[in-house]
């Protein structure tokens, strides 16, 4: 399935939304807008701390069609080569019940990609982070 290697630079970030955009199969066109979601909210985080200021890295970023539990389910994959960093163990639990004037400013991206998507993973590939999230043909009911 598509597969697309990018230098991890944010203004690489609307090109490889529109990458992912033409490339979601049909069967799963509804849930194009939580895919590019998922994408954008993941690919901020690697283009702007994955890597050392001044160190040109890269992400990979891929679309697989897999059969999961009897059922066809799309996988969205990123990978970058930057310091290690697990975001479902390792970044903050946000306070959605603070009163918003209370809220600290970003920090809901994987609670929101948890509150998209049937199921998350990290792991370490070869020292490379791997973030895999998977969404059924369906978006769920929030």
């Amino acid at each position: 399935m598509p597969t697309i290697t990018v230098p991890a630079r944010i203004e690489n970030l609307g090109s490889t939304k529109d990458y992912l955009k033409a490339a979601i199969p049909a069967e799963f066109a509804a849930q194009t807008s939580n895919v590019l979601l998922a994408a954008e909210e993941l690919l901020v985080n690697v283009f702007s701390y994955a890597y050392p200021e001044g160190e040109e890295g890269e992400a990979m970023v891929s679309l697989n069609v897999r059969t999961i539990d009897g059922e066809e389910k799309l996988v969205f994959e990123v990978r970058d080569w930057g310091k290690v960093f697990n975001p479902f163990e390792e970044a903050p639990v946000p306070d959605i019940t603070a009163e918003l004037d209370d809220r600290p400013m970003g920090g809901l991206g994987i609670y929101l990609i948890k509150q998209i998507s049937e199921a998350q993973s990290w792991r370490l590939v070869d020292g490379a982070n791997c973030i895999e999230i998977v969404f059924g043909r369906t978006p769920k009911a929030l």
